[in-house]
């Protein structure tokens, strides 16, 4: 498996990029989220990456974070996902949007990505959030949260981040550290997205 890529950017096109490593040019495919954020054809440039393996073809995706390659892995564990749909959203909304979507029920916005009709986007929202109830986190809007007494979990917008985070596969163990110095005032999706950055920077 290779988790990432490190090297130069050495061809870019609204569906895919060429890293090249050592000599060797390898072929991801991104979200326009992701190619946004890569430099010019050129520079050095990383990505996360996860390998999509069909009886017919190996494929390579690349991710600018590990939250959206996260968010990916979720989408494409769902019956009727494939890398193409997983990527057509994440090229349309952020992980931390998909995330709270899904937090709120709400499938509209799943919609906005190409080959997402209404049925696949509910079934989408249900089985993520059937996910996150497996792991015990929804429904605690104003439950303390243990282990963590510095990060005021009790107040909805912070859990609420907590469950959202949990369709991207943290659990809260792993993100209400990362939360201490967030206001909880914040609207959830700025909380969220706060929580990614500074996961990021660990």
């Amino acid at each position: 498996m290779i988790y990432s890529l490190n090297g130069k950017l050495i061809h870019s096109e609204p569906t895919f990029v060429v890293i090249e490593c050592g000599g060797v040019g390898y072929k991801c495919l991104v979200t326009m989220n992701t190619l946004r954020a890569l430099p010019s054809v050129g520079d050095k440039a990383m990505l996360y990456t996860h390998m999509m393996v069909r009886e017919d073809a190996v494929e390579l995706c690349g991710f600018a974070t590990s939250a959206e390659m996260n968010c990916f892995k979720m989408l494409t564990s769902i019956s009727g996902v494939g890398a193409k749909v997983a990527l057509a959203i994440l090229s349309v909304l952020s992980p931390e949007q998909v995330a709270l979507a899904v937090s709120l029920g709400d499938s509209k916005a799943l919609t906005k990505a190409s080959g997402v009709g209404n049925k696949l986007a509910q079934r989408i929202i249900l089985e993520l959030k059937d996910k996150v109830k497996k792991l015990g986190i929804a429904g605690q809007s104003e439950t303390v949260l243990p282990d963590a007494p510095a990060v005021p979990v009790q107040t909805g917008n912070i859990s609420q981040a907590v469950g959202a985070l949990a369709v991207l596969g943290y659990s809260p163990d792993e993100v209400l550290p990362f939360m201490k110095d967030i206001d909880p005032e914040l609207p959830v999706e700025k909380i969220i997205a706060g929580t990614l950055k500074n996961i990021g920077r660990q």
